[in-house]
């Protein structure tokens, strides 16, 4: 059992619980502390950790850099998983250095390639990577265009923000007509191309966004595994058809997956994600951070957060090869526990005016029963049972 080893995980997305149990269960069985930062006090990200403190709300991204900085001194951090304000972050990796700080994440050019997917999508064109084809689009002429274009050659539009990260803002182009159609059942992300260009029309500022075809499923996301020397150390994808799920170690998904983490020098934990245009994949985004899902691969026997903790450290881990693909799986959710912070301290408005009572009616006078020789009593009604309340779980 070797020292202790100090984590922390700055604001970041819930599943990461998963990637700190891994940190915990790693084989060496080396003693792991987590410190973990958050805006959201219910994030179960806090109540997973060692410690936890709630971040400083309104930073600008140089100021977040002091923050960080201090909490590794303060803490006496030994590897930091930046997510938030990433980019500005790792721009400083000398500072944190010289706290006794890695940070696992990738170099800044790098990050700053793939921030933007118009320059990412150019760049990786140049190392022979295929990429749909697409359009930058900022007003609505532009978009009708490449919606027209799109459509002429047979295929459904989507668009989505050039820069942002996982689904947000992801819509699908149709020339369906709005109507009750939209509004039955969950909400769609199909959206009426009318109303796009009027709000495009009417909107204060350009928007940014790229449009391109709908692509098919399979989705694979590959997620990478490279040291600072820019030798990839594991690739392996997950799978994701409906709500099927699965793991590839296909050529065709490995190979433009591992040639990107070399040629950009994607260090560390990355996740390269896929998908099919025609019967050919293309790259649909390349995200600079851990993904959500990597937990998934401790099906294949891999522990992946464990060996980028060690290669931060400066450990050797050789070539992460999945002893064995773990069989198809689906998600489905589950508790998990928040820090003891009861509901009133956390309300921030005031409590809703409450009506006024309604008078009380003055009862009607009442006579008594004349006696009986046998009193008959009435059976007792059901009564709730005392103690803790208990809340029912759906099924999935």
């Amino acid at each position: 059992m070797g020292s202790r080893v100090r984590v922390w995980l700055n604001r970041t997305y819930a599943e990461n619980v998963f990637f700190m149990d891994q940190l915990r269960s790693n084989p060496q069985l080396r003693p792991v502390e987590i410190h973990a930062t958050h805006g959201d006090p219910d994030s179960p990200v806090l109540a997973a950790a060692d410690t936890a403190a709630m971040e400083p709300e309104g930073l600008s991204p140089a100021a977040y850099v002091e923050y960080a900085l201090d909490q590794c001194a303060r803490h006496s951090i030994d590897v930091f998983v930046p997510v938030l304000h990433q980019a500005a972050l790792v721009a400083h990796r000398a500072e944190f250095a010289a706290l006794g700080t890695a940070l696992l994440a990738p170099p800044a050019e790098a990050v700053a390639v793939f921030q933007d997917k118009a320059t990412a999508y150019q760049a990786v064109q140049a190392v022979g990577v295929p990429v749909p084809p697409w359009w930058r689009v900022r007003t609505e002429e532009e978009l009708l265009v490449a919606v027209e274009t799109l459509e002429a050659e047979g295929h459904k539009a989507c668009f989505k923000p050039a820069a942002g990260a996982g689904g947000v803002g992801f819509r699908v182009i149709t020339r369906t007509p709005f109507s009750l159609v939209h509004l039955n059942g969950f909400p769609s992300p199909y959206v009426p191309l009318d109303l796009v260009a009027a709000a495009l029309r009417e909107a204060d500022e350009p928007v940014d966004w790229l449009v391109m075809p709908l692509l098919g499923q399979p989705e694979v996301s590959v997620d990478c595994l490279t040291a600072p020397d820019g030798r990839v150390r594991m690739a392996v994808g997950r799978t994701k058809n409906g709500r099927r799920r699965g793991f590839t170690l296909h050529p065709s998904f490995i190979e433009p997956a591992r040639l990107l983490a070399e040629a950009f020098g994607l260090h560390y934990l990355t996740n390269i994600q896929f998908r099919m245009f025609g019967d050919d994949p293309v790259l649909m985004d390349v995200n600079t951070r851990p993904a959500g899902g990597l937990h998934q691969l401790s099906q294949c026997g891999v522990n992946a957060p464990w060996a980028a903790v060690q290669l931060a450290l400066g450990e050797e881990t050789g070539e992460l090869v999945p002893p064995l693909l773990g069989q198809d799986y689906t998600v489905i959710a589950g508790p998990r526990p928040v820090r003891p912070v009861s509901l009133p301290q956390q309300r921030a408005e005031a409590p809703a005016p409450m009506l006024p009572a309604p008078p009380t009616p003055t009862p009607a006078p009442q006579v008594a029963p004349a006696p009986t020789s046998t009193p008959v009593s009435a059976p007792a009604a059901e009564t709730a049972p005392t103690g803790a309340p208990t809340a029912a779980i759906a099924p999935a």
